[in-house]
């Protein structure tokens, strides 16, 4: 299978030898689970000594004719701090425990707890089958309507290979490309950046940005912008590629990369050609 590679005004260079990615079967089931696999849960707690740095002087006890008992006075046993004292009369109040002011959580979530989980397992064929189907669906017309609303017809012809000339564009210079090479995709390709409505303004999340396009470099290159999200062929993951049908622009050094990449995988896994 061969496919066209662009000039960065978007006019045809020469043709290039597709892996045999490009024209795999999509298994969307695979696909699912290695997205899945891929999730990391990242640990959590407080600080372990949050809530306990109060200088409450031990428990109170119930005993009668005791320096600092509380007997007959209906005060629980709980540890407390001392306020002000006057003789033998205390104005403490309670801390350390959960139910007290700025005292510590009951039960936290403690970072070993974390260990315990396992994280989900998956095959090497089974994650040479996901990345397959994930670079396959980003030829399929309809899994790219289905993923992108805004897009009603595709124009061009897939997949979308450029020179490599397009790492050493500026902003400007590779939204104008992209505008010329992409035609109407060009609206969903470049990534948006507004204000989040909602109290997530105040929660640390005030933008949410679009994902746009994904450029998908060769081992050795570096895209000069970060307007629009890069990977190398080496970095590539399901997560840069899911839900199928996601707007992929590949260089020519991407694809002979992802090549070399796919023969490797192959020989680790045994598949026979």
């Amino acid at each position: 299978m061969k496919a066209d590679i662009l000039a960065v005004d978007g006019k045809k260079i020469k043709e290039i030898e597709l892996p045999s990615m490009f024209s795999a079967k999509i298994r969307e089931d695979i696909l699912g689970k290695a997205f899945e696999a891929e999730k990391i849960r990242q640990p959590y707690g407080p600080n372990f000594m949050a809530g306990k740095q109060a200088s409450a002087s031990g428990i109170i006890r119930h005993k009668r004719h005791a320096w600092k008992a509380g007997y007959g006075s209906g005060r629980s046993r709980v540890p407390r701090k001392i306020m002000w004292r006057r003789g033998t009369q205390f104005y403490w109040i309670g801390a350390e425990v959960s139910g007290t002011r700025g005292g510590r959580r009951a039960h936290p979530p403690k970072i070993e707890h974390f260990k315990k989980l396992e994280s989900k397992k998956i095959n090497k064929k089974e994650a040479l089958i996901a990345l397959s189907s994930a670079i396959a669906s980003t030829l399929q017309k309809d899994k790219i309507k289905s993923r992108y609303k805004r897009v009603n017809d595709i124009k061009i012809k897939l997949p979308i290979i450029v020179e490599d000339k397009i790492t050493f564009l500026k902003t400007k210079e590779l939204i104008s490309a992209i505008k010329i090479i992409l035609n109407n995709l060009s609206i969903v390709a470049i990534p948006k950046k507004s204000i989040r409505s909602g109290k997530g303004k105040l929660r640390n999340r005030k933008y949410k940005k679009s994902a746009g396009a994904l450029i998908v470099l060769g081992n050795n290159e570096r895209a000069k912008t970060k307007l629009i999200e890069s990977k190398r062929v080496k970095e590539l993951k399901i997560a840069d590629l899911y839900p199928p049908g996601r707007i992929v622009i590949y260089t020519e050094s991407g694809i002979k990369d992802l090549k070399s990449f796919e023969d490797k995988m192959q020989a680790k896994v045994g598949v026979r050609k």
